[in-house]
């Protein structure tokens, strides 16, 4: 494995990233005022499930990842058993 750094001052190379970053930022760090670490961990938790769980991502046809992956297995739960079964 390599591990390769994108240049200094270009953020497009990571843009995945660097969206995600904008929208947690924006959503979830601008909108609360933490005062203790243990608060910091719950919101910042609830936030994370949201966005990993329920909430629907362009970049998956705008499903939520729950769906995406219910989708994805159903697609290739068949070539599953025909490769169980060669």
């Amino acid at each position: 494995m390599t591990l390769r750094l994108i240049q200094a001052g270009k953020p497009t190379q990571n843009a995945y990233v660097e969206s995600f970053n904008g929208k947690f930022r924006d959503e979830c760090l601008n909108e609360h005022w933490f005062r203790t670490l243990a608060e910091a961990r719950e919101i910042i938790g609830a936030w994370r499930a949201d966005y990993n769980q329920r909430r629907p991502h362009s970049a998956l046809g705008y499903r939520t990842p729950a769906e995406f992956a219910a989708a994805w297995r159903a697609r290739h739960a068949g070539h599953a058993r025909q490769e169980a079964h060669t």
